[in-house]
């Protein structure tokens, strides 16, 4: 079938569209990299959301390289969905209870099911949205004295892009940490069998389709710089994102070509 979830039938052009999209998003300095080429880091950094299979990444991450992992995330847009994750997980539903943060939740998960020391896990609680996974990110290692040199980012592949520019705009002005983006997966839509699926894993099915496209088509409004963006010349929380012609084409076509008409732009409070 030539369908994914309710939009269709999709040709060759529009999955080709889609998945420019996501690859622009999904911004990874680690794929394709020969190991020896991939960049250092001294602390992994999990902005809070509803992926489990970025906070698996993210651990695994942290305890190869034997280094803190902070998880960020408080009560925000995405709290809901990672709780109905959770509470769906054959395993991880143990660790729901009562909780009062994204990073509670997953760290509790990553010390209880993920093997991770809890000497080197680190909960910053009071952030609710992208922008300020980055301001009170900082503010938490500045509190401490904590002063990494290279940051391994992880975030819903779709939000990596905006998470990495909300970083870099959170230490505007000071010495920055060089920060080494790494989403877990690139996602790609394709036909598998007789329908249209995700390709890189079947993780990946934790994104409705309704989600996935309101996910990828809201992050491109986000990031430009305009009037109705996140950028200087718009609301202000993020620095300038260059978009690249073949990606902006491809968003013009996901909107304009009539098989999307259902998607309703995800819009989270603040940055």
């Amino acid at each position: 079938m030539s369908f994914f979830g309710p939009y269709g039938p999709l040709d060759a052009g529009d999955l080709a569209a889609i998945n420019v999209v996501a690859r622009f998003l999904a911004l990874d300095d680690i794929g394709g990299r020969a190991k020896a080429d991939r960049p250092a880091f001294d602390l992994v950094v999990l902005a809070g959301n509803a992926m489990l299979w970025t906070l698996e990444g993210a651990v695994r991450k942290a305890r190869k390289a034997e280094v803190p992992l902070l998880i960020s995330g408080g009560i925000g847009h995405s709290t809901r969905l990672l709780a109905a994750a959770v509470d769906a997980h054959p395993v991880y539903r143990r660790a729901l209870g009562a909780q009062t943060s994204e990073a509670r939740l997953l760290g509790d998960i990553a010390a209880m099911f993920l093997g991770l020391d809890q000497s080197r896990l680190l909960l910053e609680e009071a952030s609710t949205n992208c922008g300020e996974n980055g301001l009170f990110s900082r503010r938490f290692l500045d509190e401490r004295g904590i002063a990494a040199k290279s940051i391994l980012l992880v975030q819903d592949p779709l939000m990596q892009r905006r998470t990495d520019a909300s970083f870099r705009q959170a230490w505007a002005g000071a010495a920055r940490p060089a920060i080494v983006n790494w989403p877990v997966q690139v996602p790609r839509l394709g036909h598998r069998h007789d329908r249209i699926d995700y390709l890189q894993s079947p993780l990946s099915r934790k994104w409705t389709p309704e989600r996935f496209l309101s996910l990828l088509t809201g992050e491109i409004r986000r990031l430009r710089d305009d009037e109705h963006g996140y950028g200087p010349r718009g609301k202000g929380f993020l620095p300038h994102v260059d978009i690249p012609d073949d990606v902006e084409v491809a968003t013009r076509h996901i909107l304009s070509c009539g098989k999307f008409d259902e998607i309703v732009l995800d819009r989270p409070a603040g940055g």
